[in-house]
């Protein structure tokens, strides 16, 4: 009689076991991908709503109804500071951009304050225009904390330096500390800050503490998240990044003047 317990038998069972677990979770994942990625997708145009502080006004309708008719995309030369046909907003994929030397610049380290290592050429905003024009534009930043790079959006007024909303939908922030750039009453502490002085220099920022009625410049600065210095600083640093001339401020100035 064969022994069952040889260990012959066991390993073939092992591996046939691991085989068909493999099989199982790559035919999953497969079927899964496309779920995946309209998820993915509209967490994003979500997260682009909140900052505009349109989620509240959707009355049932979905995030694609209220995106496909209150957002318009457009692609921006962050080097020219104006609009760009040559890239196709539905096909972009910023991110990939950033990493392509081609379609990107390398920063010095005295340029890269929010130490995202490479620039891309090329942006996307998000304008949300009434009867009377724009009223409010969203703008994709990012930057490293203490873990992580933080990937979110800042939301400007129609006077394009006025802050309507921030608000990050990927970063690795530790829980409870760094993690509080989520706590909606953070969030809120930046709504109405000013971004630009009279002179036009990116003065936004996230202090240590918290700012007071005594705070000099107040309306440039934001309360520091208590216990994570790190995380507010880089949040600072990624706001003053890509509200300063490395970022968006050619293409404000642009548009103010309406050359975008």
């Amino acid at each position: 009689m064969a022994n069952n317990d040889s260990i012959k038998k066991t390993l073939t069972v092992t591996i046939l076991l691991c085989i068909v677990c493999s099989v199982v979770v790559s035919t999953a994942a497969v079927y899964l991908r496309p779920v995946q990625e309209v998820n993915k997708s509209l967490d994003f145009k979500r997260n682009i709503l909140a900052a505009a502080g349109l989620t509240d006004q959707m009355n049932g309708k979905s995030v694609d109804e209220v995106f496909n008719q209150r957002v318009t995309t457009r692609a921006v030369d962050l080097d020219s500071g104006t609009y760009t046909d040559e890239i196709n907003p539905a096909d972009y994929e910023q991110r990939k951009a950033a990493k392509d030397p081609s379609m990107s610049e390398d920063l010095s380290a005295d340029q890269d304050i929010a130490k995202i290592g490479r620039r891309e050429d090329v942006a996307l905003v998000y304008l949300i225009e009434g009867d009377n024009g724009l009223e409010t534009i969203v703008l994709p930043v990012r930057g490293y904390g203490l873990w992580s790079t933080l990937y979110g959006f800042v939301a400007l007024e129609k006077d394009l330096n006025t802050v309507k909303g921030l608000g990050f939908y990927e970063h690795g922030e530790t829980p409870g500390l760094g993690g509080e750039v989520d706590n909606p009453n953070w969030k809120s502490l930046w709504e109405g800050k000013e971004v630009y002085d009279e002179e036009g220099n990116a003065q936004l920022t996230v202090i240590k503490g918290a700012v007071g009625p005594d705070t000099k410049d107040a309306e440039h600065k934001v309360d520091g998240l208590s216990g994570a210095t790190l995380t507010s600083r880089g949040v600072g640093n990624l706001v003053q990044f890509w509200l300063g001339e490395q970022g968006y401020e050619p293409f404000l100035t642009n548009l103010k003047k309406g050359e975008a």
